[in-house]
């Protein structure tokens, strides 16, 4: 093999191992993101769960002012 192509190949071949660390590298932050999205997901389930059941509380208490707000009216039945 001539020292030109020698040259060349060495050349090529780190090209070729830079392109592997940089693929592995991505993959890895890739997966990193992956468990990231995962985690805020579940967080989101959590906090729509807690929103739908302060939602209910709400109504609740809503129904009970309305409730209380409403007095039994009565009649003054006029005698003379």
């Amino acid at each position: 093999m001539s020292p030109m192509w020698a040259a060349l190949f060495l050349k090529e071949h780190r090209k070729v191992e830079e392109q592997e660390a940089t693929i592995t590298r991505l993959k890895s932050d890739a997966a990193k993101e992956e468990a990231t999205i995962s985690q805020l997901e579940n967080g989101m389930g959590v906090l729509t769960a807690q929103l739908k059941e302060q939602a209910a509380e709400i109504q609740k208490v809503s129904a009970q002012i309305e409730l209380n707000n409403v007095r039994p009216r009565t009649v003054l039945n006029d005698q003379r």
